[in-house]
């Protein structure tokens, strides 16, 4: 199942083909890689070389993804597979997004394999996550069809850098996207991502305005790089004006990793200004991560003000919404997807393996 023909790519005049998935815009000769390392040029054509074989399947609760306002308290399947199209110098989960050891990959599962895990295990959803799922595009898509098919709704844990036709196939598949906006400057983007900040704006406002995929919003802050008063404010500003005030926003800390592994972790009172900052530019649901901050975890009626979800990291405590999603203090509705709450899968994480289930 490792090559599997991928699509987005088209023949160049000087012999080469172009991969047309992401920006990148890779010109590939025969046997080579992509920035992503996963797609490659193989016998003349593209192939895409993770698809079925992913790093490792763990239940987790929805709240990890973040994604606050999509079903609370429900639990999910997460998987990713290996490489990546960006090259963030930060990267959190850099042993697996910049793995180039396809052994790595010791979990063999095809789509119809994953949706019957997350059947069998009760999961509401399934992530796609860990290294960035735009990559492995055809296997993303193929198993989200096939959770589809068992009612199970499918989640994008992404930096949304993706060509519009692309982009177009992979979230018509997808229920729900936790965006990860780098920062707000274009610098920042080329000189710790090696990319831009355009297409990402692009991603989420086409998201927002032309699909119905539940988008929130993640940003990681960097002590001295993106954690500045007017840099969070014009993040802020914009995600309220282009997107409007319910899209919920969180700001999580830093920690030393990869190759900024001497920059100090993010202090919580970072995270506390930009909390601030957003709420203040006219942002409903903002939220801190990485850190114990029972406020900044809560989800906050905009109508009475009350709080309507408790958290204490990923664990779920008070739920004060109806079946709608409606406050049941005030009746004010709240932005997102929500369902009948029975209880939480809580702070959990429960490793699955999917190729040991079958035999």
């Amino acid at each position: 199942m490792t090559a599997h023909p991928a699509r987005y790519w088209h023949a160049l005049d000087d012999g080469r083909l172009q991969c047309d998935l992401c920006p990148r815009d890779c010109r590939l000769h025969e046997g080579q890689r992509g920035a992503c390392f996963v797609r490659q040029r193989v016998d003349g054509r593209m192939v895409l070389t993770t698809y079925g074989r992913s790093s490792g399947f763990c239940i987790d609760p929805i709240e990890k993804k973040p994604l606050n306002h999509f079903y609370p308290g429900s639990s999910v399947l997460s998987f990713g597979t290996a490489g990546c199209n960006l090259a963030c110098k930060f990267c959190q989960n850099w042993d697996i997004s910049k793995s180039r050891d396809m052994d790595r990959l010791m979990d063999t599962a095809g789509p119809a394999d994953i949706a019957a895990a997350a059947a069998r295990h009760r999961c509401r959803s399934v992530a796609y996550t860990y290294n960035d799922p735009v990559i492995f595009a055809e296997y993303a898509i193929d198993t989200a069809l096939a959770c589809r098919a068992q009612g199970i709704a499918n989640v994008a844990v992404t930096a949304g850098y993706i060509h519009p036709d692309a982009r177009r196939d992979f979230f018509a598949a997808m229920d729900a996207a936790n965006v990860d906006l780098k920062a707000f400057t274009d610098d920042f983007y080329v000189h710790q991502c090696g990319a831009h900040l355009t297409p990402v704006l692009d991603t989420l406002a086409w998201l927002h305005h032309d699909t119905d995929v539940w988008v929130e919003i993640t940003t990681l802050l960097i002590p001295g790089l993106n954690d500045s008063d007017a840099e969070i404010a014009a993040l802020s500003r914009w995600v309220a004006t282009e997107l409007g005030p319910d899209v919920p926003l969180h700001f999580t800390a830093f920690h030393p990793d990869y190759k900024l592994d001497r920059i100090p972790p993010t202090p919580p009172a970072t995270l506390t200004r930009a909390r601030r900052i957003a709420r203040d530019a006219g942002l409903h649901h903002v939220y801190t991560g990485n850190v114990h901050d029972p406020d900044g975890s809560a989800t906050y009626c905009p109508g009475c003000g009350q709080v309507v979800i408790e958290r204490d990291w990923y664990a779920v405590g008070a739920y004060r919404l109806d079946a709608h999603g409606a406050c049941t203090g005030c009746g004010t509705p709240l932005a997102g997807r929500f369902g009948e709450f029975h209880g939480a899968f809580g702070p959990r994480r429960v490793p699955v393996h999917i190729r040991a289930e079958h035999g």
